[in-house]
């Protein structure tokens, strides 16, 4: 039977690990904005689709450096907590 207490702390256990596997591609796009942002301020070129391809080019290699512990991370979540509570068990 599904209480409340079970309801929420799945929710919690959800959230948390939608924040954890979100970290490092968050990280590398405000590192790369944070770095061309200081470049264009150093240089005083204000072209504002320069931060568009190094924030891309950042995320994607993020990506696909981190798929498999995003994969791993949400794979355990649903195999340890969502599934058991479809089957009942």
């Amino acid at each position: 039977m599904l209480t409340e207490a079970i309801f929420y702390d799945t929710l919690r256990q959800g959230l948390w690990i939608a924040t954890v596997t979100s970290v490092p591609i968050l990280t590398a796009a405000l590192v790369a904005g944070v770095g061309v942002g200081l470049f264009q301020a150093l240089t005083s070129i204000q072209e504002m689709t320069l931060t568009f391809v190094p924030k891309l080019m950042a995320i994607v290699v993020v990506f696909w450096m981190s798929m498999s512990f995003m994969t791993e991370t949400l794979v355990g979540f649903f195999q340890g907590r969502i599934i058991p509570m479809i089957t009942g068990g």
